[in-house]
């Protein structure tokens, strides 16, 4: 019984073994895991870094895109009247008509696009004065010219003040007594003329200034303003007035011609590797077997001349008996 309770010597042994080689294979699976797991690791920030980089340059491509295709949409510009005064004829306040030169270049560049259509208008704050009323209808005349001094367009439009009657100023004036007062408001109108409907700037002539030209010497006028709106038409209509969705699409159809320009390219490199480690591989085995073959012959051809110099061949030893018989 006491024999048979105890353990043999050898089994400590065997146990010990089993115990090694199961550590062991445990420790061998940890370190495949956690191999697998860098390696996967490293694959997806490669991955991430790749989408990041195609999504950087699509947008920027998109961007560059718009900002080199779609033109200013709006500019303005303050209009200063210049006239003379220096007339003897009491009869006017002025010696001649209001006129401006308003340039149409910002920063050495041209601010109309070649082949765009534009809305010109003209905003004018004129005071509600028995004057102006008494104006009634005046001509604003509007003339384009290129850098050369030629003319390039011109136009010619009517404006007149609202009409009120006294009844009606009257009662406004009441209404707005203490805004005027305290000059929150004015006793004013303000006109909107439209001096182009569709104006398109020539590419061979472009404009580079607009002359404004009020026809009335009696006209009061607080401030004016010159304002150039786009009409954007086509793609230029979507980009301007759906922008998200403009880009939104933009953005993904190049990021899906990127993302395959580079799948192409991955897959021809790796193919090309392949193809260059077969053909190493084809050229080992080549020139294994014609060095075995070349091998063969030379063993061949020497055995060929010995075998045909054999009856002449003389070893040293028989040249020395030879001499001694002689």
């Amino acid at each position: 019984m006491d024999q048979g309770s105890h353990l043999r010597p050898g089994d400590d042994g065997e146990l010990s073994v089993l115990i090694g080689q199961t550590l062991l294979g445990f420790r061998d699976s940890f370190v495949m895991v956690m191999s697998r797991a860098r390696q996967r690791v490293i694959q997806g920030f490669i991955v991430f870094s790749i989408v990041v980089l195609l999504l950087w340059i699509a947008a920027f491509l998109y961007g560059s895109f718009y900002y080199s295709y779609m033109p200013k949409a709006t500019f303005s510009s303050p209009v200063h009247y210049y006239y003379r005064a220096d007339c003897e004829s009491p009869a006017s306040f002025l010696c001649s008509y209001p006129v401006a030169n308003v340039s149409l270049m910002r920063n050495k560049k041209h601010v109309l696009t070649f082949g765009q259509a534009y809305r010109m208008s003209l905003q004018l704050e004129m005071p509600d004065s028995p004057t102006n009323q008494e104006l009634g209808m005046f001509m604003i005349k509007t003339t384009c010219f290129s850098r050369d001094g030629g003319q390039v367009a011109s136009s010619a439009r009517s404006s007149m003040l609202r009409y009120h009657s006294d009844l009606m100023m009257n009662l406004r004036t009441l209404l707005f007594l203490p805004a005027f007062l305290t000059g929150v408001a004015e006793q004013e109108q303000v006109l909107q003329v439209e001096l182009f409907s569709d104006y398109t700037d020539d590419p061979y002539a472009p404009s580079v200034t607009a002359v404004i030209e009020i026809m009335s010497n009696k006209v009061q006028i607080y401030s004016s303003q010159l304002y150039i709106h786009a009409h954007f038409t086509g793609i230029r209509h979507l980009l301007f007035n759906f922008p998200l969705l403009s880009a939104l699409v933009g953005v993904s159809s190049n990021f899906i011609f990127l993302s395959l320009l580079f799948v192409l390219s991955y897959v021809r490199l790796l193919f090309r590797v392949n193809l260059g480690a077969e053909q190493l591989r084809t050229d080992g085995l080549l020139s294994n077997r014609d060095r075995n073959l070349n091998n063969n012959q030379h063993e061949d051809a020497a055995a060929g001349t010995a075998e045909l110099m054999g009856p002449l061949q003389m070893t040293p030893t028989n040249l020395s008996q030879e001499r001694t018989h002689l």
